[in-house]
């Protein structure tokens, strides 16, 4: 695997899918953000960052917590979130947030310049997601908080089958580790590893609700992880994939609707 190419990868494939993103994955993804939030206890005047922002579905209520007088920088590695961050930031009046392209494993940041680090689902992407660790731990303040979370276990995750579907079609180097940090405790090892302290680790279950297999399709493929290399599919290899994926999820169906199972693990330390 060729980490200039993964991260290539990452950044033109997220650039591709920040058009649907919120569309797709704000509701699916609430219960993970909801507990990185509660976990990292964000208090007014904090300065947070961000990591692997998005569109700003965490930033913002980060940045709703510490009021006028804090401040949250969100980095991405995508060049289309980044800028969609600057704009909503604009458009609700909040001049407390910022928004800067930045790989995960080079934070552009000085040492100790944050409360609170934050990195809702962005860890599994990271070629060497130990380096990310560091980084964050060392733009920490002493006893600032970091709170993460990542995809759970793969046998958990009924979407999973869209890693494969793609492969056979194109090698695509999208996320070839993707489930690691979620199996067992990785997560807790990872944050061990990287000399965090107070480490408390929870999993827990979710449900993607679709209510059409055109809406399931399209959160995996258009808006998610594998949206470069679907991107490059002539139209009769895109039916083949929907189809393929449908079959994969069928035994979530319910009506015309499907109701797949995902687990988060998440995590909170302190440096």
């Amino acid at each position: 695997m060729d980490p200039r190419l993964q991260r290539r990868v990452q950044r033109y494939g997220w650039d591709k899918a920040a058009t649907y993103y919120d569309q797709y994955w704000a509701e699916q993804l609430a219960p993970a953000q909801d507990r990185v939030l509660a976990m990292a206890q964000i208090r007014n005047g904090e300065w947070v960052l961000d990591v692997a922002c998005g569109t700003g579905l965490v930033t913002f209520r980060a940045a709703e917590s510490v009021g006028p007088g804090g401040r949250v920088v969100a980095t991405d590695i995508s060049d289309v979130m980044v800028q969609r961050v600057t704009e909503i930031a604009a458009q609700r009046g909040m001049p407390q947030v910022t928004a800067e392209r930045s790989d995960a494993e080079e934070i552009i940041q000085g040492d100790e310049t944050f409360d609170v680090v934050l990195c809702a689902l962005g860890l599994m992407y990271v070629v060497d997601p130990l380096r990310a660790l560091e980084q964050m731990r060392r733009v920490l303040r002493p006893g600032g908080r970091v709170a993460v979370a990542v995809w759970g276990q793969r046998s958990r995750c009924g979407w999973a089958e869209i890693f494969p579907i793609v492969e056979r079609r194109v090698a695509s180097d999208v996320c070839p580790l993707f489930f690691q940090l979620g199996s067992g405790d990785a997560l807790q090892y990872a944050l061990a590893r990287t000399a965090y302290e107070d480490i408390e680790v929870e999993r827990i279950s979710a449900t993607l609700s679709y209510d059409s297999g055109e809406s399931a399709c399209g959160a995996a493929f258009a808006g998610g992880p594998v949206a470069l290399p679907y991107s490059r599919f002539d139209p009769p290899t895109r039916d083949e994939v929907h189809a393929e994926y449908l079959t994969s999820i069928a035994p979530y169906r319910r009506g015309d609707g499907y109701e797949v199972p995902g687990e988060f693990v998440i995590a909170r330390a302190t440096r």
